[in-house]
C-alpha cells in the first residue's frame, strides 16, 4: 500500500515518527487519513521534521520502503501538464459525469415506468383472455342449446309430417 506521510519528529538516530496524510486506494484514487494515523519506524535515510515522504507499506503495515516525495510529485505534475489536466478540465469532467449520471437516472426511471406499463398491459391482456374464454364457453353452450332446439324442431316437424 502506498501512503503519503509527514515526518513528525526524529525520536532517535535510527527511528522516525511518521504521520500518515493519505493512503492510495487504487491507481488513481487516494483517501485522506485520520489525524491519529502515526507510527514509529526504522529509517533508512535521514529526513528532517516536516518532510513529506512516500511510504510503501505491507499488508501488516510494516514499512517496506521510504522515499522522498519530490520525484513522485514531479511525475504527477508532469503527467497533468502533458495531458492538459487543469482545474477547469476537471470541473468540466465532473459536470459531464454528473450530467451522465442524471441522464442514466432519467433513463432508469423511464425504463421502470415502461416496465410498469407493460405489466399493466399484460394484466389487461390476461383479463381479456379470461373474458374471451368465458364468452367462448357461453357461445359454445348457446350453440349446443341451438343444436338441441334445432334437433327438437326437426323431430317435431317430422312428427307433424308423419301425422
Amino acid at each position: 500500500m502506498l501512503c503519503l506521510a509527514q515526518v513528525e519528529t526524529e525520536q532517535s538516530a535510527d527511528r522516525l515518527e511518521l504521520r500518515i496524510l493519505a493512503r492510495q486506494r487504487s491507481e488513481y484514487a487516494w483517501a485522506i487519513a485520520n489525524e491519529q494515523d502515526t507510527f514509529s519506524c526504522a529509517k533508512a535515510t535521514q529526513y528532517a521534521q516536516g518532510s513529506l515522504v512516500l511510504l510503501t507499506l505491507s499488508d501488516t503495515y510494516e514499512v517496506l520502503e521510504i522515499s522522498d516525495v519530490k520525484d513522485w510529485l514531479l511525475d504527477i505534475v508532469g503527467t497533468l501538464l502533458v495531458t492538459g489536466v487543469t482545474p477547469q478540465f476537471l470541473q468540466q469532467e465532473f459536470e459531464r459525469a454528473e450530467q451522465w449520471r442524471q441522464n442514466l437516472t432519467l433513463q432508469s426511471q423511464d425504463l421502470d415506468r415502461r416496465a410498469l406499463e407493460l405489466e399493466a398491459r399484460r394484466e389487461q391482456l390476461e383479463q381479456l383472455e379470461e373474458t374471451l374464454k368465458r364468452e367462448k364457453k357461453q357461445m359454445e353452450s348457446l350453440a349446443a342449446q341451438y343444436r338441441e332446439q334445432n334437433q327438437e324442431l326437426d323431430r317435431r316437424s317430422s312428427e307433424l309430417e308423419a301425422r
